[in-house]
């Protein structure tokens, strides 16, 4: 039985241990409950009050002394549709008012606009950001130019990007700087051929961003992400001219 579950009901350790006694001692003092957890009678009485608040434990008298004993579980269950019907209340007010009304308040341009962003960590962060971006607009698509010698290190934190674009049906036009690309679902390629061996550099324009990464040492990437329509649009005409003419 896996106990760790439980603490998806905002359940501690102690929460969860106490509560599990409960059911193998069936009704028991505090000093039982206690005794049997190895915890102290004051916390285990507080332990025992949050427990019953969330209707998990109840308690009778007996003499002077309150008996607790742990509820159906099937209670556990209600607690998880209560969390699951918050939460879903929770996103359908971060969709509908308050993620609208923050981007009302933030100004038009920022440097909060600009994001930067290293290490395989930050990569994997702007690759997401690109396929959440991507899939929230009608025509799910984006344009890139691309370098071989960065193209090893880009999916390295994310090895499984191309999958996850292609099961969301995002389409990509990579124009690859030299030599090299692979082949994939969703994705047309032209090529521009270079002289030597082009810096290590990958920009994605997936309006209303444009992202640059490059690398700043060996086998260490970094990126800008820039949050700006009219860069965004410029980008995406220049892109779009080059593609016709190649």
């Amino acid at each position: 039985m896996n106990l760790d579950t439980l603490k998806q009901l905002d359940l501690d350790d102690r929460e969860i241990s106490i509560y599990m006694t409960l059911f193998r001692l069936g009704p028991a003092s505090i000093r039982d409950i206690a005794g049997q957890t190895g915890v102290n009678r004051g916390t285990t009485y507080e332990t025992l009050k949050r427990l019953a608040a969330r209707g998990i434990v109840s308690y009778f008298p007996k003499g002077k002394r309150r008996v607790f004993r742990a509820e159906d579980p099937e209670r556990l269950l209600q607690l998880a549709e209560e969390k699951q019907n918050a939460l879903k209340h929770t996103i359908e007010q971060l969709k509908t008012d308050i993620i609208p009304g923050l981007h009302h308040l933030k100004p038009d341009f920022s440097s909060g606009n600009v994001s930067f962003y290293e290490g395989d960590d930050g990569i994997e962060l702007v690759l997401k950001d690109i396929l959440a971006t991507v899939a929230t607009q009608p025509e799910k698509t984006y344009s890139v130019f691309s370098s071989k010698s960065l193209r090893q290190h880009l999916y390295r934190p994310f090895p499984n990007y191309t999958t996850q674009r292609i099961r969301q049906k995002i389409s990509v036009k990579v124009i690859a700087l030299g030599e090299g690309g692979e082949d994939a679902e969703f994705s047309e390629r032209k090529w521009i051929r270079t002289q030597g061996q082009p810096d290590a550099s990958y920009i994605a324009i997936y309006p209303p961003k444009v992202a640059m990464i490059s690398l700043a040492s060996e086998n260490y990437p970094v990126a800008t992400v820039i949050d700006s329509v009219e860069i965004a649009t410029a980008q995406q005409v220049i892109f779009d001219t080059l593609w016709q003419l190649l």
